[in-house]
């Protein structure tokens, strides 16, 4: 069994990956290819895996000769990488535009999305020469867009996130019961997903949750819980940028603390820490790995051993929630065993919760058909659309600030969206 690291050079995140891998004897055997274009941090992922204990672990900058013959493969590239990010962010900064982690939907999440595109039609044609039954599993944000790019490009992706996992930690801390005795269902789009039932044994854990606490109404996602009724999945730094009514507005920012910028803090914490791990690579520090409880190692556990499980994917909407478009990608549980990934039928959303789910899902339409169809004028469709952008600046401010970014983000965008002043 070969396992593929696409993207190897996220050291920290790897590692955490491959210390759940190991956890599990039957996957111990296994080949871990680990794959990335930058030396250094391959070096470093792979030092990692053997300190890890991984006991057969190659590192190639060369992609197709990590995916000849694999099984399974994890992609969590980061097209454009530091600078890129910071880019997604000081450039709508210019206009007033204001985030927060600008990976999903919004000014930063479509041109992310633009520039992952191209990278993401090499990795689907390797696959399908070199590897065409391997199941893809996405990491890469923004995981709508990218999956729903990728569906029909290759045979079997999935796109995974923890964010249902650990709001459902978080919640079951919240009213005082064990994550192990609750039982939940979540569906909608990823990073806005609905909490759709909270339970134990038929209780219902939504009348435990006290949300006029003075501490806990501060948070946006528990903010639109008491508004729509349904707790979403995603933190409030997340949620806050998918909606148009907060950004905007210097109130909102105080009353609900929302972080502005957070992911440039964030994406320097990441830096530091792998500057971290590679010093202790090289100097004999300790690297004290810790599992991540994600997602890949249970799916390849399950589909190697047979053992079922359920986790939440994100996956094409063949029928799945029945109020958001077919062809979409949704975020629904999702049954794995031997057979491989088997999405669940959830039916209608409520239908306040679909209608925030389409807005996000028209974002996601039109920046997937701006570069399937080679259209630059969807780019800025999309950026009119999008919650946030379309209640913060005017069309001439979008047109404009597609094409600074359009110019920022140049060499790494499809040739048929490098058009200006459209």
């Amino acid at each position: 069994m070969k396992i593929v690291f696409v993207g190897a050079g996220s050291v920290v995140f790897t590692q955490g990956l491959l210390t759940d891998l190991v956890a599990y004897p039957e996957l111990r055997g296994a080949h871990i290819a680990l794959h990335d274009i930058a030396a250094e941090r391959l070096e470093v992922a792979e030092a990692v895996a053997r300190r890890i204990g991984v006991a057969d672990v190659s590192a190639t900058l060369d992609r197709r000769k990590a995916l000849d013959g694999a099984d399974f493969v994890i992609n969590m590239i980061q097209v454009g990488g530091y600078e890129a990010t910071v880019t997604d962010f000081e450039i709508p900064a210019r206009y007033g535009l204001r985030q927060t982690i600008a990976d999903t939907i919004g000014a930063g999440g479509v041109f992310r999305a633009l520039r992952t595109f191209p990278v993401l039609d090499a990795l689907a044609a390797d696959i399908a020469e070199l590897c065409p039954d391997a199941w893809l599993l996405n990491y890469t944000n923004p995981m709508a867009m990218n999956v729903w790019y990728l569906s029909g490009k290759v045979r079997n992706v999935v796109g995974l996130c923890h964010s249902v996992y650990w709001t459902m930690h978080d919640l079951a801390a919240l009213v005082g019961v064990p994550y192990e005795e609750v039982s939940y269902l979540a569906a909608g789009v990823n990073h806005q997903a609905w909490v759709l039932r909270f339970e134990r044994e038929g209780e219902n854990l939504y009348d435990r949750l006290d949300l006029a606490d003075p501490e806990l109404s501060r948070r946006v996602r528990v903010d639109m819980c008491r508004r729509l009724g349904y707790y979403p999945t995603e933190t409030s730094e997340h949620s806050a940028e998918y909606i148009p009514w907060l950004m905007h507005h210097d109130s909102e920012i105080e009353r609900l603390r929302i972080p502005v910028g957070e992911y440039v803090r964030i994406s320097e914490e990441n830096l530091r820490e792998y500057k971290r791990t590679r010093d202790a690579v090289r100097h004999g520090g300790d690297l004290a790995p810790q599992g991540t409880g994600e997602y890949a190692p249970q799916i390849i556990h399950s589909m190697v051993t047979g053992t079922p499980r359920v986790i939440y994917g994100n996956v094409v909407n063949d029928g799945l929630i029945s109020n958001l478009p077919a062809g979409c990608v949704v975020e629904v549980p999702c049954v794995v065993d031997a057979n491989g990934v088997q999405p669940t039928r959830v039916g209608a959303l409520p239908p306040q919760c679909a209608a925030l789910n389409q807005a996000y899902v028209s974002v996601n339409e039109l920046t997937v058909r701006a570069a399937l169809e080679g259209r630059p004028e969807h780019v800025r469709h999309a950026l009119m659309v999008d919650p946030n952008t379309s209640a913060s600046l005017t069309l001439p401010q979008i047109w404009s600030l597609a094409d600074d970014l359009t110019r920022a983000h140049w060499d790494l965008l499809p040739r048929s969206l490098r058009q200006l002043d459209l």
